[in-house]
């Protein structure tokens, strides 16, 4: 999977210097993908039995960059920048939130028919700090992932937020998620403190 997004890199990039080596990694992976399972887990918001959002950060996305070169066994000083350049841009900016949402259904037939009916859920999967407004996500700026006939089952989503709503998080208040979909009714969730302050550090 190669993203091709025009955003901004964010500061604190991930760098060639910064990843492993193809030989270093088939010694490290083990270790480091226990080590990013575990940070994960408070990174990720399930919202009723399908759609599951998980909010990237510099560890995560190192992961994947490291997973892809060694899949694909890239050693090319090019090819490390490729992948550099195209996941950088899911790093959050201190002002923001960047997740990767999946549309999870196991059956094949059952998959490609709630696609069909869950187009444009992806821009209604919402975020809230305390009692501010909710925030609706800005998805694919990549590329467009969805048509006239289906969704697809993964999507980027970017969650903006205003100054009033980080000094909101600063504080500590609560963290709710939902999904205002006609055809994706689930009740809404409210994030526990682990994953709440997961989501709170990485604002600026």
């Amino acid at each position: 999977m190669t993203l091709n997004s025009s955003s901004t890199v964010p500061s604190g990039a991930l760098r060639r210097e910064d990843l492993w080596s193809l030989e270093e990694y088939s010694e490290e992976r083990a270790e480091f993908r226990e080590m990013v399972l575990t940070h994960k887990k408070n990174r990720q918001i399930s919202l009723g039995d399908h759609i599951l959002l998980i909010f990237e950060d510099r560890l995560t996305l190192k992961y994947q960059i490291q997973e892809m070169l060694r899949i694909e066994k890239v050693f090319e000083t090019q090819g490390i920048q490729d992948e550099l350049d195209a996941y950088n841009p899911l790093l959050p900016d201190g002002n923001n939130w960047k997740c990767t949402m999946l549309i999870q259904f196991p059956d094949v037939d059952e998959r490609k028919a709630e696609l069909k009916r869950l187009i444009g859920v992806e821009e209604k999967v919402w975020i809230r700090i305390g009692d501010s407004e909710k925030v609706f996500p800005i998805a694919d700026e990549d590329m467009e992932r969805e048509n006239g006939e289906k969704t697809s089952a993964v999507h980027f989503l970017r969650y903006q937020l205003s100054e009033q709503q980080i000094s909101l998080a600063k504080t500590g208040a609560e963290l709710t998620a939902g999904v205002e979909h006609f055809a994706y009714v689930t009740p809404d969730v409210v994030l526990t403190e682990a994953e709440r302050q997961a989501l709170y550090d990485d604002l600026a």
